[in-house]
């Protein structure tokens, strides 16, 4: 959607999300902000008030249905519109260090209420909304994980790979009703969940940067945004390997660290 007006943005208190809110904030701009850290929210809902922006900052963790659906709707009933509304909330873990077989049960559980029930409780609310408007756009934060079976992260592989589906199939199914769909999928960026990796990450980039790319492709209506290009080639080729072959060369990369970082 070009030159959205009114905007929520889930996981906005760091990271991508924090950088989007930035991003988009300015005069004639609404925006609603949601997060579980109440002073690095707080902190980003000034910076964007400061360039001019109507904000709207809520500590909520997108795992509570209830309270999604409700705020989301009050926030639509004090503004008239939704424009644009970025699932982004997320958290990531992996099995380094992980003292289990396999990966930690709690933190795979974590994992899916955050990273899919989260993306759920945020979009299901907005679709009668911009179909009643009959216009809007969605855009679903995935990941280039979502491209390989990963055995460093295997939740966290499994829940972007969920919503990467999700969405695209979700463009397909709304696209007659005016809305768009539009899915994130970037390589590493500079924030909390990658500052825990202790091994290299190749094309890392600042979250200032990775917003404009996003923000970019969401104008353009793009189903799919996925960059920086070079990793985005590699986690499709190797997404395209049988699994046999791609599990074995994969397993010798390092491990993500456990971690609930969002």
């Amino acid at each position: 959607m070009q030159n959205p007006k009114i905007i929520i943005i889930t996981g906005a208190s760091s990271g991508i999300g924090a950088a989007l809110a930035l991003y988009y904030a300015g005069a004639g701009i609404a925006l609603g902000l949601t997060g579980r850290d109440a002073a690095r929210l707080g902190a980003v809902a000034n910076a964007c008030q400061r360039k001019g922006a109507s904000v709207e900052a809520r500590v909520i963790s997108v795992t509570d249905r209830a309270r999604m659906a409700e705020w989301i709707a009050a926030f639509h009933a004090r503004h008239g519109q939704l424009d644009l509304v970025i699932a982004n909330a997320g958290i990531s873990g992996g099995t380094g260090g992980a003292p289990t077989v396999g990966e930690d049960p709690d933190q795979v559980r974590n994992l899916f209420a955050t990273n899919v029930d989260g993306v759920l409780n945020t979009v299901e609310p907005v679709l009668p909304i911009m179909a009643a408007q009959k216009v809007g756009q969605i855009a679903i934060m995935s990941s280039l994980a979502s491209f390989g079976p990963w055995p460093g992260a295997p939740a966290y592989g499994a829940t972007k790979a969920a919503v990467r589906l999700y969405g695209e199939a979700l463009a397909g199914s709304v696209r007659n009703k005016g809305i768009e769909v539009s899915v994130i999928c970037p390589g590493f960026v500079r924030s909390n969940m990658t500052a825990v990796n202790d091994y290299p990450m190749p094309f890392l980039m600042d979250a200032d940067r990775a917003a404009a790319r996003i923000a970019a492709g969401l104008a353009a209506g793009r189903v799919r945004v996925a960059f920086p290009w070079p990793a985005y080639l590699i986690a499709g080729a190797l997404g395209l390997l049988p699994p046999g072959l791609s599990t074995r060369f994969l397993a010798k990369l390092p491990k993500k660290p456990q971690s609930q970082q969002s």
